[in-house]
């Protein structure tokens, strides 16, 4: 068993092990944090996320976001290029069906379909996280695909959204991991 393996299994397990009001407490604090973030709070185009497998649930977040008049998009498997994902606009009527991996996502609707580089901001889930800002994610390497390029201007600015459980004091870091320039925790707000 690898050690990445090996993180994800502990720290998933860490936090599914969060009580209901633990996760509900920690959705709050993100959403409280990003409203007092100035350069987040003013996002006029988000991308977020459907939490799963005990992932920080930012319902509260995209509600907050819908409340200001920001359009939030979601993250949908590509249909055409394998690996990568595209975002599809996110509405509360809008219709999900279940990915390949049973994630809910918007059903594909290319009228809803909006560039990765026209997002302000794209909020990743991750399994654990360092001081320095690396992060693993779940294997499947959608986000490191997705974000790469953004420090040379191609894309938009990458947070990291989890709980104060998923921090590891160093994570081991292959070549094509994309670290993230900030990450929020219902604990603390952190910029590299």
């Amino acid at each position: 068993m690898t050690e990445r393996h090996h993180i994800r299994q502990q720290i998933r397990e860490a936090r599914r092990r969060l009580s209901r009001t633990e996760q509900q407490a920690a959705a709050h604090a993100i959403k409280d944090r990003v409203a007092a973030t100035p350069h987040l709070a003013q996002a006029g185009k988000v991308a977020l996320y459907l939490a799963n497998d005990g992932e920080l649930d930012p319902h509260p977040l995209i509600n907050w976001y819908w409340s200001q008049g920001a359009q939030v998009y979601l993250p949908v498997l590509h249909h055409f290029s394998p690996g990568h994902l595209m975002f599809l606009r996110y509405d509360p009527d809008a219709q999900l069906i279940a990915n390949r991996f049973g994630i809910p996502e918007p059903r594909l609707d290319i009228r809803l379909l909006l560039p990765k580089q026209q997002l302000d901001v794209i909020y990743t889930p991750l399994v654990a996280f360092d001081a320095a800002g690396n992060r693993i994610g779940m294997g499947g390497g959608f986000y490191d695909r997705t974000l790469a390029g953004w420090h040379q201007g191609t894309g938009p600015r990458p947070v990291g959204l989890a709980h104060d459980c998923q921090q590891l004091s160093a994570i081991p870091v292959d070549h094509w991991d994309v670290p993230l320039p900030e990450l929020l925790t219902p604990g603390r707000h952190w910029r590299w």
